[in-house]
């Protein structure tokens, strides 16, 4: 009696620990929740609030089902694992963005104004971070964290407690991060091709005229192009972030073994 007591207790801890494990892993590398911006205390309760939530929509393990074994821990270790993975696919996000946003800075000027990131803890410029809260207030707004986390449910599925991710959606995930870096100089080659325009009327400039003083001019009128090219480039905004969601989604599917074809 006392043993299967025992086995019924003990299953019922894998079954709350278990998922419990991989959506911790998803919540502390999903994008605007991660870091520390998000408390940590805030963020265990609402790893435990979505768990409960989750719980009954969630296949039942094998009721010989213990954690505390070595065959425990190692599906505890993949759960995280699991998790850490689809919520790392989520910054890709706004990764294109901030490049794009830094590499605008450090090719007008603006890459002199900068702040302490409360994401990263690290000095970035005001452009990239601007990047960063429009994009996560647009992530926000389109729903983007649930779609997310209907995609975390659908993975307790896909990937039932115990297996691993498949090999091809790691594959997936390592060519999409080297992606990341071109589509953020696709969308930062306007403001380069116009800065080298500026430059090379201001050397003009400098050979027609010597006693100008074409450093601190230039200063101004880069910065004033800058901003100019700046606004302008927010009216591709929607498009590139859709773009972005839509190709971020479809590797998120990869990874867990299921086929997606976009949402926005």
């Amino acid at each position: 009696m006392d043993n299967s007591i025992e086995t019924i207790s003990l299953a019922a801890v894998a079954q709350l620990v278990w998922p419990l494990c991989r959506i911790s892993g998803f919540l502390a590398t999903m994008f605007a929740v991660s870091g520390n911006s998000f408390p940590t205390m805030a963020r265990a309760l609402m790893c435990l609030a979505i768990t409960v939530c989750m719980l009954p929509s969630i296949p039942n393990l094998a009721p010989d089902a213990n954690p505390f074994t070595t065959i425990g821990i190692l599906i505890t270790i993949k759960e995280s694992l699991i998790g850490v993975a689809l919520g790392l696919t989520t910054v890709f996000i706004s990764q294109a963005f901030i490049i794009a946003g830094q590499a605008v800075a450090m090719q007008t000027g603006l890459g002199f104004a900068s702040l302490v990131d409360p994401v990263s803890g690290t000095n970035s410029p005001v452009v990239g971070q601007f990047f960063t809260v429009l994009c996560t207030l647009v992530f926000f707004g389109l729903d983007g964290h649930l779609i997310f986390f209907r995609l975390l449910l659908e993975s307790f599925t896909t990937l039932p407690i115990g297996e691993f991710l498949p090999l091809h959606g790691l594959q997936e995930i390592i060519y999409f991060s080297g992606s990341m870096f071109k589509a953020g100089l696709a969308m930062a080659i306007s403001a380069i091709c116009t800065m080298l325009v500026v430059n090379f009327t201001l050397g003009v400039m400098t050979k027609a005229a010597p006693q100008l003083n074409v450093f601190s001019l230039g200063f101004a009128i880069t910065m004033i192009i800058g901003l100019v090219v700046l606004y302008l480039s927010l009216n591709a905004f929607m498009s590139n972030f859709t773009h972005n969601f839509n190709d971020v989604f479809n590797a998120a599917c990869s990874l867990i073994g299921t086929s997606c074809d976009g949402i926005l």
